[in-house]
């Protein structure tokens, strides 16, 4: 599925190149190459924990949990090197969350597990303008008889890149959210257990957006963004479950109850039984609403002044 998804969006990335894009003037685009962007607005979480009343996959939309929605924000630089290619880099910031009590899937309901970790990610990545209707207005009507041509800075792209994030899981013990990844919950570097897994991982970023002009120097859009990981321990949750005794022993109380508070007694989580699905990463999802300021207009004013004084006093 994932594959499927880099292939569809790298299609219509070729695709739309062939597109034809409604620029009444080449200085329309280059004076808005340069932005400052910042953003903010809900998360939802793709993993082993929370999600609809079935069996999930980590990655699949089709998992949305809507109560587990988090929050979160961006900021940005766009750069915009043609008319149809633009370039931005990000810093995300957002919470994700997940719980198992949210769902009325048999299974996963008596599993009973729950997180929450503030994810922070950098993102490097390639847009392509797939439609756009970007007009200058007329500033001053010749006579007051003639028509005013108006202002017009729409824009629908697509998007896809690279990134790496951070992650800290933390399991609510007695109303207190505590750190997951400390407590080996899944026997991280124990004999039979787990591998460690880092707190960090790569990232895939793709989405679409709309972006639309509410002045010259601004622009306000909506991006709804798929974040593909290389990670399956952001919710903590990925192999097997381990011995109870053996981290009450070794790590600690904490440990032993948070790896295993399934609220049904049968065989479904005992030691060495599924606690969670290795062969899916997870991923999540953000929805922003977005605010562009053009910070190109005011140095090529001024280039255009100089050269037309130039051109003035040439001799």
């Amino acid at each position: 599925m994932k594959y499927i998804l880099s292939v569809l969006l790298f299609s219509l990335t070729t695709i739309s190149y062939g597109q034809h894009t409604n620029f009444n003037t080449q200085r329309n685009w280059s004076l808005n190459k340069k932005e400052i962007m910042f953003g903010f607005g809900a998360t939802q979480f793709l993993g082993d924990l929370g999600g609809r009343d079935r069996i999930g996959t980590d990655y699949s939309l089709v998992d949305l949990d809507l109560p587990s929605t988090g929050f979160g924000g961006m900021i940005g630089y766009r750069y915009r090197f043609h008319p149809y290619w633009a370039t931005t880099t990000s810093i995300n910031v957002g919470l994700l969350r997940g719980d198992d009590a949210l769902t009325n899937e048999v299974i996963r309901q008596s599993r009973n597990l729950n997180f929450r970790s503030i994810i922070v990610g950098i993102h490097q990545r390639l847009e392509v303008i797939v439609l756009a209707n970007e007009k200058v207005g007329n500033r001053y009507s010749l006579s007051r008889h003639s028509k005013r041509m108006k202002n017009h800075n729409e824009q629908l792209y697509l998007f896809g890149g690279i990134g790496v994030s951070y992650f800290n899981p933390k399991g609510n013990l007695n109303g207190k959210w505590t750190a997951l990844r400390p407590l080996k919950t899944e026997g991280q570097g124990m004999p039979d257990g787990a591998k460690e897994a880092l707190p960090i991982t790569l990232t895939i970023p793709m989405g679409i957006g709309f972006r639309w002009g509410i002045s010259r120097m601004w622009r306000m859009g909506i991006e709804a963004t798929y974040v593909m990981t290389f990670s399956d321990y952001i919710d903590d949750v990925s192999t097997n479950y381990y011995d109870r005794n053996a981290l009450a022993a070794n790590v600690g109380a904490e440990s032993a109850y948070l790896s295993n508070p399934s609220v049904q007694n049968t065989t479904w989580f005992e030691s060495g039984q599924q606690r969670g699905d290795k062969k899916q990463d997870d991923a999540y999802f953000y929805l922003n609403l977005t605010f562009y300021r053009n910070v190109t207009y005011k140095n090529q004013g001024k280039q255009i002044r100089k050269n037309k004084w130039k051109g003035r006093y040439k001799f």
